[in-house]
């Protein structure tokens, strides 16, 4: 494969202007995260030092084999949310390392609100277990949840998405053979008491731990009977009365030791067999993303940039490189692993999607992953590229990412709106990991597009009423639009919504992707279902 000629001028006025504007991103995001992961009132951190208990991150990183990397997901999952007082959706996700294993974590955080679940906390639970399944990755569970957050019940009990699919999905990783391993160290009420109790494995803490459907208080409410936690589901009567714990801990640190030894136990997955070579890294720094993404998101730039930053030796076999201009495809390798790389330059026009069509289809047949990197205003529109079939064109690609059987990485780069976002393997069309970088929006068009249209209905539904507007009223019409759509097709907001899997530093995407990329070679890559149909 032929190395990329970057053209970046990184000595450039504009260069440096980007790179500063774009590690001043970097920075807040980093800030962001560290106050999520950290920040927590000290009456909050004082009460778990007098119940013995570790900080939720501290667990995870007794956990974990040490020295290893930690890809924790959505970070920032309901950061626009509850008025803030929710960080990371109470909840820790990611994919470790425990006894050489690669494994999820799911820890409930009892630093905020006692670990009780919110709708976020559900939706964030449950797409830690979506990727379990999808990747077939063994689950260790850190249980400390206080039941779910009643005032908000309506938001997350009874829907087919919601807590329910938490302990549907677990009994699914059981039918499937993915084990699972939970540590009981605080309260697990109400439907967090099935967490534990639907796992293969259950270790339950002594003092700190307990397991019940109600705690003391609605049993007394509910039977009169006043009985303390530990009678009523502590660890002594559940690992010698009911059997509902298989393990006495007698401390969190114990618990932990006990965990990692039945991971190690477990029977190491075969991974898929894709081509692979020796990893190396890229020919560019990758520091240099930050000058070549632009200031202003509406500014195009060249994506193979981005390519030569990422993948390994900046090495890159483009495929139809001078057709359909606006998508380019090629493969690559990345940390070794071959990837068919699919990246917007441009809007989406007939001859690019059907260029991506095809690609797709020739990486499904020769069993290579894909990785989507997403800059995209949606598809073409007008009357010629109407007549020329976009729609048609535009659902041969969409019926290609759906139907592929290999794993599909997405990376939303800069913009992702309209069609586009579906096209190049948005949420709905299941990639098993979406990361999103600091500047990136996500919306059905872009703010000044989507305030043009709004301003332009409103400005007809008057003129019909035989008034029309002045400049200023038009104005005042279209800034209070372009300021909340702005706000909604942030990074920050579809983060918060659990849109993506978390917003990585452009520097770190390598180094995630990888992880991502590993992690999904654990299941297997079912066959092409047709063959290679020239588009």
């Amino acid at each position: 494969m032929q190395r990329i000629v970057s053209r970046a001028d990184t000595r450039s006025q504009d260069f440096r202007i980007n790179e500063l504007h774009n590690r001043q991103l970097a920075a807040e995001l980093k800030e962001r995260q560290r106050s999520a992961r950290f920040d927590r009132p000290a009456r909050k951190t004082e009460r778990l030092r007098q119940k013995n208990k570790l900080f939720v991150r501290d667990r995870i990183e007794a956990l974990l084999d040490p020295e290893t990397p930690f890809l924790e997901l959505s970070t920032l999952a309901g950061n626009n949310a509850y008025d803030g007082e929710v960080p990371s959706a109470a909840q820790v996700v990611g994919i470790g390392i425990v006894a050489g294993r690669e494994v999820i974590v799911h820890a409930d955080d009892a630093s905020v609100k006692g670990g009780a679940w919110y709708p976020l906390s559900v939706k964030k639970i449950v797409r830690a277990l979506d990727i379990a399944i999808e990747n077939r990755l063994t689950v260790v569970h850190l249980c400390d949840c206080a039941g779910g957050f009643l005032p908000l019940q309506a938001e997350f009990f009874a829907d087919r998405y919601h807590a329910g699919r938490i302990l549907r999905n677990q009994a699914m990783l059981s039918k499937m053979g993915v084990p699972q391993v939970a540590i009981v160290m605080g309260h697990c009420t109400a439907g967090g008491a099935y967490v534990p109790a639907l796992s293969d494995y259950n270790i339950i803490v002594q003092g700190t731990g307990a397991i019940f459907l109600g705690g003391p208080p609605v049993v007394k409410a509910a039977t009169g009977e006043e009985i303390s936690a530990e009678e009523l589901g502590g660890a002594r009567m559940h690992t010698s009365v009911s059997g509902t714990s298989d393990y006495y801990a007698t401390s969190e640190m114990h618990g932990i030791a006990i965990a990692r030894e039945l991971v190690a136990r477990m029977s190491r997955p075969t991974k898929e067999a894709v081509v692979r070579s020796p990893s190396e890294p890229p020919a560019y720094d990758s520091s240099e993303l930050y000058g070549i993404l632009p200031k202003d998101p509406r500014t195009q730039f060249d994506m193979r940039e981005i390519i030569a930053r990422l993948v390994d030796g900046s090495r890159f076999h483009e495929y139809q490189p001078r057709y359909g201009q606006t998508l380019v495809c090629g493969f690559a390798r990345l940390h070794g692993y071959q990837v068919g790389v699919i990246a917007n330059n441009g809007v989406l026009q007939n001859e690019s999607v059907l260029k991506g069509a095809h690609f797709i289809q020739l990486c499904d047949k020769n069993r290579t992953p894909l990785l989507f990197l997403q800059n995209t205003t949606g598809f073409m529109v007008g009357r010629e590229y109407e007549q020329r079939g976009i729609t048609k064109d535009g659902a041969k690609l969409i019926m290609a990412v759906s139907g592929t059987s290999v794993p599909k990485l997405t990376v939303i780069c800069n913009g992702s709106h309209g069609a586009g976002t579906y096209a190049m393997a948005g949420r709905a069309f299941d990639p098993r990991f979406v990361f999103s970088w600091p500047q990136s929006q996500i919306s059905a068009m872009g703010a000044e597009q989507a305030a043009g249209v709004l301003t332009h209905v409103k400005a007809r539904q008057l003129a019909r009423k035989g008034r029309r507007l002045t400049d200023q009223e038009l104005a005042a019409i279209r800034e209070p639009i372009l300021e909340e759509y702005r706000k909604r097709s942030s990074s920050y907001y579809a983060t918060s919504e659990l849109w993506d899997d978390g917003i990585l530093d452009p520097v770190d995407t390598r180094n995630a992707l990888s992880i991502a990329l590993s992690a999904s070679l654990n299941t297997r890559i079912d066959a092409p279902h047709y063959g290679v149909f020239r588009m």
